[in-house]
């Protein structure tokens, strides 16, 4: 029986979590799938294409339907729990962070970005200033992401001077003390980082 293009994406789906974005290729995609690589073409004529789907597919479990702003709902809660949502769509899988900021062509990122900006327009934000807040905000996102699944090498952790670096670096050692001693989680880091993005608008 063929293929179909749902039973490919699961498997690279399966694929991205077990050996990350380097580890998708369509050759192993092939030999899991127990097929030989050109019969993948058919579906997706290379990596690029393959990994524009997976991100699709990342995507869609979380925005298969994009909520609308609700009745007397501030639009920066509304963005900030959309770009939440994005977050947790890209933090589900190894990489995705990475699969989805690649994904130039994806159509639900366009989706995402279109309901976004209207959304701004229609509560009073102009149009120019909304498609930088959301392109800001999703950048900023995007850029998390990748930080929070790419962990340090622990070749590099293991001749850290973690002394040293404290007295080299004593502003930046209690800001992080400072913000997380109080029992701050990088979740509100994330959202923190977010009320900035979308309050610039107001400041002097």
């Amino acid at each position: 029986m063929a293929l179909s293009k749902e039973d490919i994406l699961q498997e690279a789906l399966s694929l991205l979590n077990e050996s990350g974005l380097e580890g998708v290729t369509l050759r192993k995609l092939a030999s899991r799938l127990g097929v030989q690589a050109p019969a993948l073409y058919w579906h997706f004529k290379n990596k690029a294409v393959l990994v524009n789907e997976i991100a699709e597919a990342i995507l869609q479990k979380e925005f298969a339907e994009i909520k609308p702003r609700g009745e007397g709902e501030s639009w920066k809660e509304w963005l900030i729990a959309l770009l939440n949502r994005l977050r947790k769509a890209m933090l589900a899988y190894t990489d995705g962070g990475r699969v989805v900021a690649g994904a130039h062509l994806s159509l639900t990122m366009a989706d995402l970005s279109e309901a976004a900006i209207k959304t701004l327009c229609e509560a009073g934000v102009s149009l120019r200033e909304s498609r930088l807040i959301v392109l800001t905000a999703v950048h900023y996102t995007f850029g998390r992401v990748i930080e929070e699944q790419s962990p340090p090498p622990k070749e590099g952790l293991e001749r850290f001077d973690a002394e040293r670096f404290k007295q080299d670096h004593p502003y930046m050692m209690a800001g992080i003390e400072e913000y997380f001693g109080s029992g701050r989680t990088v979740d509100d880091l994330f959202n923190d980082g977010l009320r900035l993005i979308v309050d610039l608008r107001n400041a002097d």
